[in-house]
């Protein structure tokens, strides 16, 4: 057990967090959500004792061995991929460093004798004997070849890096495991390992991640870091969006009586119980709904923007045709058509490829052979992973807007599109250069929403952006009627958006009219 007790930290002249009380149990696995630079990070650090808190305590049964995905990929450059996963497991290692050092000794002694006695008994309590036999299946797992085990890391690429950090932080099975965003830079077969690896895992899980697919499937409790508080709720991320949103929703229908609040409630505890009991979610698995108190439902104050793409036109019969498009040292060969109402996910091992395709697409990029040709009753708007062309003059946030508004378009109007990506008051004029990363591809939404296109390009455009605001643009998207070619690493868009992959590694190498999981599913498969 992982317990917090009064736990208050102050940062940067600001109350970060108060009155914390939390435990963490076996068994279960706790998503830690919350806006950018809410704390969620800190918070695991609190945790592990790299930072103090002002007041409070966190307390750790003192036989369990607390693990951390580890973040500094530089850290281990002078070891083997397997030494650096056996680091993992400190003990662990401090026995076989000292066994071999006594074993190595000039001169044997019966102190020695006994010493090495008593080390072969804790590595045995260990698994000592088989600790290299898994640390080899939890690599093999994550899709990394037996053939680089023995390597240095310091010869490794960066997303081999990664994977083994994650072998080391799950070696060794630690009773509290806490993960900082484990899926980032992860392939996808490599996510799905991990989620099925977490799903069945029987200790303490703390995961701080941004991917609403993970947090989905391997969550049984989400932890809500909101205004200087955490709010622990059962059910994965989905139900805990779900019922807040619901919450919120009786909140504002104040006559509504307290009965019918309890039995809307309870209906959408069973509804959303019942859809999800055939999954593979932990949430049903473990019956975290089947223990919920209905007082425990509250209202988040959570602001979303509200982002609705509304093409000013239908589309005809042609949209785009591209044929052997090839951008030299990039991609060749690229062909494809697009049809009606598809929604194309495009996915490659070199995300260069892909980003230099759309800018070729949307007009960017003329140094290129083959030919593309787009309808004459298309219209496209352009999300550039790159946006920072955009924000390069000096003006006023309220004067940016209006640029794509139109000049006669009055001050209430551009602020309304202001207010829906969540700028408020004064912020209006903000300088549109000292923008967030966040703030800015915000930005980038109402100038594609007032172009009013029926064709949305848009390369990786949940970068930078919190839970809230990717959780808006997908039902933005998902409601969107004209066509959609985009990219991204978020598992639930993909999933939930498109109804067509095209996988592009050097050429085409697959084409197919299904959704992502069906595409996984197929990649397992071939494996």
């Amino acid at each position: 057990m992982l317990k917090v007790t009064n736990v208050e930290l102050n940062f940067g002249g600001r109350k970060l967090f108060a009155e914390v009380n939390l435990e963490f149990t076996k068994g279960n696995c706790y998503g830690i959500i919350g806006a950018n630079g809410a704390g969620k990070t800190t918070f695991l650090k609190i945790l592990t004792g790299e930072i103090e808190p002002n007041r409070g305590e966190v307390w750790m049964d003192p036989h369990s061995r607390l693990s951390i995905l580890n973040q500094n990929q530089n850290a281990f450059d002078d070891l083997t991929v397997l030494d650096t996963v056996l680091r993992g497991h400190q003990k662990l290692v401090s026995i076989i460093e000292e066994k071999d050092r006594l074993y190595a000794a000039e001169e044997y002694s019966e102190k020695i004798g006994m010493r090495l006695a008593e080390l072969e008994g804790e590595f045995a309590e260990l698994d000592g004997w088989n600790a290299e036999s898994a640390a080899e299946t939890l690599l093999t797992g994550l899709g990394l070849d037996s053939a680089k085990f023995r390597r240095r890391m310091g010869d490794m690429d960066a997303r081999e890096k990664v994977k083994v950090l994650l072998a080391q932080a799950l070696f060794g099975n630690p009773e509290i495991l806490l993960l900082d965003e484990p899926t980032n830079n992860l392939d996808p077969i490599s996510v799905r390992w991990l989620e099925n690896f977490l799903i069945n895992y029987e200790n303490t899980v703390l995961v701080v991640s941004h991917d609403r697919h993970f947090l989905n499937d391997v969550c049984t409790h989400i932890c809500d870091v909101e205004y200087g508080k955490i709010h622990l709720y059962p059910g994965n991320y989905d139900f805990w969006y779900e019922s807040s949103q619901l919450a919120a929703r009786q909140a504002k229908e104040q006559n509504k009586k307290s009965e019918l609040k309890i039995k809307e409630l309870e209906d959408f505890i069973r509804r959303f119980s019942a859809n999800k009991s055939k999954a593979k979610q932990a949430t049903s698995r473990k019956k975290a709904l089947d223990k919920i108190v209905l007082n425990d439902i509250q209202p988040s104050l959570r602001r979303y923007p509200f982002i609705d793409f509304q093409p000013a036109r239908e589309v005809g019969n042609e949209i785009l045709a591209v044929e052997n498009l090839t951008k030299p040292g990039i991609f060749e060969n690229v062909s494809f058509s697009v049809r009606h109402d598809e929604k194309i996910a495009f996915l490659s091992p070199n995300t260069r490829a892909l980003s230099a395709l759309f800018a070729i697409l949307s007009g960017q990029d003329q140094e290129y052979t083959g030919s593309f040709k787009w309808g004459i009753t298309t219209s496209q708007a352009y999300f550039p992973q790159d946006n920072q062309k955009y924000f390069a003059k000096e003006m006023p946030l309220i004067d940016w807007v209006r640029q794509f508004t139109g000049i006669e378009q009055s001050e209430t109007v551009v602020r309304g599109w202001l207010g829906r990506m969540l700028f408020s008051g004064d912020e209006s004029q903000k300088s549109c250069k000292v923008l967030s990363g966040g703030e800015k591809v915000r930005c980038m939404f109402i100038k594609m929403m007032l172009s009013g296109a029926n064709i949305l390009l848009m390369d990786d455009p949940t970068n930078h952006l919190d839970l809230e605001s990717i959780t808006s643009l997908n039902q933005g998207m998902q409601r969107f009627k004209g066509n959609i070619l985009f990219t991204s690493h978020d598992q639930e868009l993909l999933d939930t958006v498109a109804n067509r992959i095209i996988v592009i590694d050097r050429t085409v190498v697959f084409d197919k009219m299904c959704n992502y999981e069906e595409y996984i599913d197929a990649m397992e498969l071939n494996r």
